[in-house]
């Protein structure tokens, strides 16, 4: 009955300077949720609509590739965005039939309407095509903001999607929520464009702006006065070159003024568009676009091979490493309006967690003096056993690296009366054989045994309850649902396996004849 109790010994041992290991030093390995420590509650919403625009803009740049590809002569092809259209106009009816057999590539698109006179196409963008281009901004966004966020260096964040189109993140320990929105929010869509050096700025600036270009601004803003200045650049709406290519950004210095740039790195289809347009306009300008914000349009002196460019302006280090993170992270697929902004001081944070160890600390004390009054000694097996499923809780969530949040801590408290209530089963059971006049030896046995599947029962239940609270629960609710598996595990090794040690233990080295219980 006993030849096994030395590897059970060493095994709780071990056990308990595993965890103990793992969770020191504490406050390093186990960090705090939002409500615990503040921070920030954003709810964000995709604006899907300019998604789709986009990417029916893309797409008839593609089928106007493609046209030519074909040697097909076409008058125009316009993307029509408050239909979800694409006009395709011809110079010759013989072109039509092609056309159309081009078109019969692009099977997400379904003609609507063709003129009369045999020159004109009309293709509607179907609706299950629309559906995916947005879920697939959601999605996306959700990533790119995930990506942001993790190399911010929050700890713990969390980020998911609510609902169809809405993003919901929660930054604890967040000191300035202020740049934590801008770098978060920010849409990057990094795009390089030509200045038009063929046309009058000035007469664009009066209202004559060529239908192939448009008018952007380089925004500069005055840190101490709050001062923005604009100054206009006329530039080719045709985009050259976008930051989809990007394989790398980072924060370098200028060695003669000492000024932060940020300097890009191309994959190889980015570096050979970027030397091809190099090659192809030395003496002219190329300006660097990020969301629609001109930051600079350098004179192209030469071709530039190896797909190195940078990005230059009036940087603080700490403006151009956001703008390096944002890059890096890549583009959202479509801007982000803030629905919800929260912040949670540090000071409640405090307050809840002193709460909350206060009623853990008067909680514990209670049960642990109603456990000893009521089964003596036995009662003394129960707390050490308690204090082991804490100590092993501790370490779990230190190992699983999970942010400790206010439900969490409710979790902690329900599994401390768990572990309790598995012991009073089993206190319960030995009492009832003992009655029945059966050895002390016999009854811890039999309760042991009776009590075993009860608990396990009891148990499993719990766990699978808590497991679908973290599947479908969002933050506070996941941080309930952690805390309670982990809880479960550990008072079903302490309660069945640490306390038939102890008493086996007892046991082993004398005989009673009399059980304190």
């Amino acid at each position: 009955m006993y030849k096994n109790l030395k590897w059970r010994i060493l095994l709780i041992l071990f056990t308990i300077l595993g965890a103990v290991a793992l969770a020191y030093p504490l406050k390093e390995k186990i960090s705090l949720g939002l409500d615990l420590q503040g921070g920030m509650h954003l709810v964000l919403e995709v604006k899907v609509e300019k998604a789709v625009e986009a990417s029916l803009e893309r797409l008839a740049d593609d089928i106007k590739r493609d046209i030519g590809e074909e040697d097909l002569e076409v008058d125009r092809i316009k993307a029509i965005f408050d239909k979800l259209q694409v006009n395709i106009r011809m110079v010759d009816t013989l072109d039509l039939p092609p056309v159309k057999k081009v078109m019969e590539g692009y099977s997400f698109f379904t003609k609507v309407s063709e003129d009369s006179d045999g020159l004109g196409l009309v293709y509607e963008l179907d609706a299950d095509q629309v559906k995916q281009i947005e879920e697939n901004a959601v999605s996306q966004g959700l990533e790119t903001i995930r990506n942001r966020v993790d190399q911010f260096g929050v700890s713990e964040p969390t980020i998911q999607v609510q609902g169809e189109r809405r993003i919901l993140i929660q930054l604890p320990g967040v000191k300035d929520p202020e740049r934590a929105i801008n770098l978060i929010g920010k849409t990057a869509r990094l795009e390089f464009k030509l200045v038009d050096e063929d046309n009058s700025l000035q007469e664009a600036l009066a209202g004559r702006v060529p239908e192939e270009s448009e008018i952007l601004y380089t925004r500069k803003e005055n840190k101490e006065t709050g001062e923005i200045t604009k100054e206009p650049f006329l530039l080719k709406k045709r985009t050259v070159l976008t930051g989809e290519t990007l394989t790398g950004a980072e924060v370098r210095f200028d060695g003669d003024f000492n000024e932060p740039y940020v300097a890009l790195n191309f994959n190889s289809v980015g570096a050979m568009i970027f030397h091809e347009v190099t090659r192809e306009n030395i003496r002219k300008r190329l300006a660097i676009v990020l969301d629609d914000n001109v930051y600079s349009a350098p004179v192209i002196q030469d071709a530039i091979p190896g797909g190195r460019a940078q990005i230059t302006g009036q940087f603080t280090s700490e403006d151009a490493r956001d703008l390096a993170i944002i890059l890096r992270a890549g583009a959202l697929p479509a801007p982000v309006v803030i629905l919800e902004n929260r912040t949670v001081g540090p000071s409640l944070g405090q307050d809840s967690i002193n709460k909350g160890i206060s009623s853990i600390i008067f909680g514990g004390i209670l049960v642990v003096v109603f456990i000893l009054i009521y089964y003596k000694l036995s009662g003394v097996i129960a707390v050490t056993a308690l204090t082991l499923n804490i100590v092993l809780l501790v370490g779990a969530l230190a190992y699983f690296g999970a942010a400790l949040t206010l439900p969490g801590i409710a979790g902690i408290i329900l599994t401390v009366g768990m572990a309790i209530d598995a012991n009073v089963l089993v206190f319960e059971r030995i009492r009832e054989e003992v009655k029945l006049g059966k050895t002390v030896r016999a009854a811890i046995e039999a309760g042991f045994s009776k009590a075993f599947r009860t608990i396990v029962d009891a148990n499993i239940t719990t766990f699978i309850a808590a497991v679908v609270l973290f599947q479908f629960g969002t933050g506070p609710i996941k941080g309930f649902a952690i805390t309670l598996c982990i809880g479960i595990a550990a008072s079903m090794f302490t309660a069945v396996f640490v306390s038939r040690t102890f008493f086996d233990c007892t046991m082993s080295r004398q005989k009673l004849d009399k059980l304190s219980i």
